[in-house]
């Protein structure tokens, strides 16, 4: 007799999928392999989500509400389970940038989160040697859809100029990632600024950081050293911040020129037009 793994439901969001997994396959009385072909992937992944030794993506999760006729369920449960691969320290920022209003960002080293391809995100992601890079990577392409809703925050970004030549994952990645900002510099609730060499010193030479606004709840100032996250409301950080992000934004190119700086690192530096 085959072996079955028992599946504690409570343990984690993970778990819980897993196990609603195979309780419904079961109910629709079908093998791993069945429902894998109707799916077209393999029964063996079935078998690794449900018992939880991989983690589920969105397009599976979607895949299987269509094939099982679940009205949604997995689709539901699969934010839960992909919000729980976010590093413990980083999910109180992630849970408050999905419900601010306007978020702005200044990034000295890297492309915004939010705006990274999935390319350039596996690529920084990796650098931090994690035990699992696809679940984290699958997770950060979920935090991203709160730019997908019918009315996604406000947001403002501030790139230094060093991060459209830093080539994070080789020039083929690199040329996607610059035409991912142009794409967004068209959308009506995006603006990005260039902050460019020629600025020399600036109001944050001593690195990034974020700004949330909320609707009803006060403003968070949100920095990351090598280990952590550090979010505060302080009222004397946030007026700091805001007079700090004020200044990068006077000093950093129009969003016109922008997008013409970018466009022209993008063929000069990776050898292709926009």
């Amino acid at each position: 007799m085959a072996n079955i793994q028992k599946l504690d439901p409570s343990a984690s969001p993970l778990d819980y999928f897993g196990s609603e997994l195979r309780r419904v396959r079961e109910a629709h009385g079908l093998k791993q392999g069945q429902l894998g072909s109707m799916m077209y992937c393999s029964g063996s992944l079935i078998g690794q989500i449900e018992t939880t030794k991989k983690v589920p993506t969105r397009e599976f999760a979607e895949a299987l509400d269509q094939a099982l006729g679940t009205d949604g369920l997995f689709s539901r449960l699969v934010s839960l389970v992909l919000r729980s691969q976010l590093p413990g320290w980083f999910r109180p920022y992630a849970d408050m940038e999905a419900k601010a209003a306007y978020i702005s960002t200044y990034q000295a080293q890297v492309v915004y989160g939010l705006l990274q391809t999935e390319e350039y995100a596996r690529a920084v992601l990796a650098t931090g040697m994690p035990d699992d890079l696809e679940a984290l990577l699958a997770a950060r392409m979920e935090r991203q859809r709160i730019l997908e809703r019918d009315r996604p925050p406000l947001a403002w970004a501030v790139l230094d100029e060093a991060v459209l030549y830093r080539p994070i994952g080789g020039h083929e990645v690199m040329r996607a990632q610059l035409q991912r900002l142009l794409d967004y510099a068209e959308h009506r609730w995006m603006r990005i600024q260039v902050l460019p060499f020629e600025a020399g010193e600036h109001a944050s030479l001593d690195g990034s950081f974020n700004q949330l606004r909320f609707d009803d709840d006060p403003d968070i100032i949100y920095t990351e050293d090598r280990i952590s996250g550090h979010m505060t409301a302080n009222p004397e950080t946030i007026r700091e911040a805001s007079l700090r992000y004020a200044h990068l934004q006077a000093t950093a190119l129009s969003v016109e020129k922008s997008v013409a700086r970018i466009s022209r690192v993008m063929e000069e530096r990776y050898g292709a037009r926009p």
